[in-house]
């Protein structure tokens, strides 16, 4: 009695198993009575892949502070950055007359990005600490920094070139600002620079993690901020 030649996995191909002395004009053959060999998609594993990997670049999270219904979106980073400053929010909020938050900038930048911000945060209801109405000309950048953040529950520092020009000639590594940013108060915001320039200016504020305008709208980052000072 003639063998089949494929008894295991069946023929590939209708020609194998016209050709094979046991399948050939009977009921074994191609397709029927063993199981026949299919070859992965690849196409199908590529699109399964890219697929994962577009649905891990666009994750988002949503942080525990957000509002139910709330259409800010966040990056997993942003929310590990952004949650312990929102704790020391909140065991500041305890403490009366308070802003929100206080907004440090470059002189340069006040009737520019630094104004946009103020009033994009206002609009949405946060009280803001800003050198054109709290801060008199001449005074000193770091101590403004440390008296502005003690009137208020958290602090940002908007980062652009002219920032960067400033803090240049000054330093910032002082000790009182030093022991601020121990304390989780301040959020850097990167605007048309980047935070490897922010560290060669200035290491101690280049630490920290932040946001960045090149990465989100500044509408967007008001929002945040903004659901951020919310108790």
């Amino acid at each position: 009695m003639a063998r089949c030649t494929a008894p295991v996995n069946g023929h590939r191909s209708a020609s194998a198993a016209a050709a094979c002395p046991a399948c050939r004009g009977g009921s074994r053959g191609y397709g029927s009575g063993y199981s026949t060999y299919s070859p992965p998609s690849y196409s199908a594993l590529g699109s399964s892949s890219s697929g994962s990997s577009s649905s891990r670049r666009s994750s988002s999270t949503k942080p525990r502070w957000s509002k139910a219904g709330s259409s800010v979106v966040y990056t997993s980073a942003e929310v590990r950055t952004l949650t312990p400053v929102r704790q020391n929010i909140e065991r500041r909020a305890v403490k009366p007359d308070l802003r929100d938050i206080f907004l440090c900038h470059a002189w340069d930048d006040r009737k520019g990005v630094a104004k946009e911000l103020h009033d994009l945060l206002e609009s949405l209801g946060v009280s803001v600490w800003f050198s054109e109405k709290d801060v008199l000309l001449g005074t000193n950048l770091l101590r403004e920094i440390d008296k502005g953040l003690v009137k208020s529950r958290v602090g940002i520092v908007l980062v652009t070139p002219s920032f960067l020009d400033r803090i240049a000639g000054e330093g910032i590594a002082d000790k009182e600002l030093s022991a601020l940013l121990a304390t989780d108060l301040l959020v850097p915001i990167v605007h048309d620079t980047t935070y490897e320039e922010l560290r060669d200016a200035s290491p101690l504020l280049g630490s920290r993690s932040g946001l960045n305008t090149a990465e989100d709208p500044i509408t967007n980052i008001a929002a945040k901020l903004a659901e951020l000072v919310t108790i």
